[in-house]
């Protein structure tokens, strides 16, 4: 023990206890407003564990709600993906039945336009135009259902290339001009030299679609095609002199079926899709649509391609007029005899030599013992058959200054890169016989300039 360190401080009990009641208290104040903030942030008037319960119900209702919503959600999925495997499987089966759609009606314009070429009586002349007519109607019917469908789908790819426009408009205007005449109204129309770079057969769908309507709403007058030089692009205009459309109505027009006049004249069997169609058209190339009118006074449709380069062109850029055809030696292949027999009355009829094939074996056995200056071949020939392209690719190792015309049904981009891949031109049906010899024209001259060079 150590004496000399001082003994602790004595406190006597009555403060310690003091000293402990005080902290008492202070630990049941700070408890009191702990418990009062815990119910004040529940419900009001409540109690903790009120507040308690009442979270517990409301994460219950959440979840009961949640687990609604994600069934909703995979109801929405499924019935979304039905819609979208319907509209699929419409697509497939208009792309699979439009080329046997189209078989009979092209069969039927190559013996109306035979018959046309003719010198005919009046009466018979007359009944032959009505056929030709209705024919058309139906083309431009079935192919604004098509069309329709396959940009509704996104199957509809374009085949972007630079070429002469007077490729496309030359042909329009030759067309137009006798439908106009035919009506009576005056056609002007302004060549360009231009090069633009474009989807040409998409293009010339929404030019067609122009013109058209121009013939269609304009009961005098006149119409114009041209076009005008923009800084980023030439602009393909279609005036006419028709009744206008009123401002407020120049919006509504491009939606599916909707039409510039309320009544249209009697014997239009438009669906009034065709507006609808260009400004898909337009927008999946990126072409500019403009629209300029007046009530009373006419309409200005136009589009704005871009220019192409002249150097991506082929070796003959642009197509001659209605040259003299005689004695150009024809193949024509196809599994489809009112084609092959429409083909040769028309083919005929233009002082062309032409020879028939049904089947690819049948006009390679022809191949050995004639020769020819261009083949027109169908690209889906019969089942078991190899494809059109792949047809004239053989003739070709046989005969090289084989000028090749491809006919197809089919659209798709893939297929019109190939064939120009190939060489060769491609052209859609039902095939339009003043498209179809410009062509024959066009790829003759250029095959004969390649035997000059």
């Amino acid at each position: 023990m150590d004496l000399g360190a001082e003994p602790p401080a004595f406190v006597p009990a009555t403060e310690r206890e003091r000293a402990l009641a005080e902290e008492n208290a202070r630990l049941r104040r700070i408890c009191g407003a702990l418990i009062e903030r815990v119910e004040s942030a529940g419900m009001a008037g409540g109690a903790p564990y009120g507040a308690f319960e009442h979270a517990v119900l409301l994460a219950e209702q959440v979840r009961e709600r949640t687990d609604s919503l994600h069934r909703t959600l995979e109801a929405l999925e499924e019935a979304r993906a039905e819609a979208e495997a319907a509209n699929h499987s419409k697509t497939r089966f208009l792309a699979a039945v439009s080329h046997d759609l189209l078989q009979p009606l092209n069969a039927a314009r190559l013996f109306a336009s035979a018959l046309e070429d003719q010198a005919l009586p009046e009466a018979a002349a007359r009944q032959v135009g009505h056929i030709g007519r209705s024919l058309r109607d139906v083309e431009a019917l079935l192919g604004t259902l098509v069309d329709i469908s396959r940009l509704d789908a996104g199957v509809l790819t374009p085949d972007v290339a630079a070429f002469p426009v007077a490729e496309l408009l030359d042909v329009l205007a030759e067309e137009y001009r006798q439908l106009a005449g035919a009506r009576g109204l005056g056609f002007r129309y302004v060549p360009s030299e231009a090069v633009v770079g474009s989807d040409l057969a998409l293009l010339a769908r929404v030019v067609r679609n122009f013109l058209t309507n121009a013939l269609r709403y304009t009961e005098r007058g006149r119409l114009l095609l041209g076009c005008r030089r923009r800084p980023d692009g030439l602009e393909i205009m279609v005036g006419d002199t028709g009744p206008g459309i009123d401002e407020a109505q120049q919006q509504a027009i491009f939606l599916e079926f909707r039409r510039a006049v309320a009544h249209p004249a009697e014997g239009d069997r438009g669906l009034g899709l065709g507006l609808a169609i260009v400004d898909r058209i337009a927008a999946m190339l990126d072409h500019p649509l403009r629209l300029v009118s007046r009530p009373g006074r006419g309409s200005l449709f136009s589009i704005r391609v871009p220019y192409g380069r002249r150097r991506d062109l082929p070796a003959a850029e642009t197509l001659p007029g209605l040259a003299d055809l005689s004695g150009a030696r024809v193949w024509v292949l196809d599994d489809d005899p009112a084609i092959l027999e429409g083909m040769t009355a028309l083919l005929e009829g233009w002082g062309c030599r032409v020879r028939c094939a049904a089947t690819p074996a049948a006009l390679e056995a022809l191949s050995r013992r004639e020769r020819a200056d261009l083949l027109l071949v169908d690209y889906h020939l019969a089942p078991g058959d190899p494809d059109g392209l792949s047809v004239a690719d053989r003739l070709r190792r046989h005969h090289p200054g084989l000028g090749v015309v491809v006919i197809t049904a089919s659209h798709d981009g893939e297929l019109r890169q190939r064939a120009r891949e190939c060489g060769c031109d491609c052209l859609l049906k039902p095939v339009k016989p003043l498209r179809l010899r410009l062509l024959i024209a066009h790829r003759l001259e250029a095959e004969r300039g390649q035997s000059r060079g």
